[in-house]
């Protein structure tokens, strides 16, 4: 089975427009929560150490469902979707915590990355296995 988990947030003040509903691009800051939460949860990383990210970013996308509000308490979810050779894919929802609407979905496709030479490099085969659920 391939890894997710859960956790909430609550929705702050500054991640609200003046419409007061949680702007559209703070979803994107949602999901990178979560993939700092994922690496430390699954892939058992201190990511307190700014140096230590072996991908990068190379797409996401996100549906919008319904309105979040200030202090609104969130649940986000996310999961492992797909594995590849240099890649993969995370699935995200964001639900209210209280009721369970859909508020958000998306998804991100994260590359493996020597930062050094600038260029993708195969998952290495640790990352793979826990990224896999083995």
């Amino acid at each position: 089975m391939l890894p997710k988990i859960s956790f909430d947030l609550r929705v702050r003040y500054r991640d609200c427009d003046p419409l007061g509903h949680v702007n559209n691009a703070v979803y994107l800051t949602y999901f990178e929560i979560g993939r700092v939460e994922f690496w430390k949860r699954v892939m058992g990383v201190a990511v307190e150490r700014a140096d230590y990210w072996p991908f990068i970013l190379a797409e996401a996308t996100v549906t919008y469902r319904s309105p979040a509000r200030f202090d609104e308490n969130l649940r986000l979810t996310v999961a492992v979707d797909t594995v590849g050779h240099k890649s993969w894919t995370f699935r995200y929802l964001v639900a209210g915590a209280d009721d369970g609407r859909e508020i958000a979905t998306g998804r991100t496709v994260q590359v493996s990355y020597d930062y050094a030479a600038a260029k993708s490099t195969p998952l290495p085969d640790p990352i793979r296995r826990k990224l896999s659920g083995e």
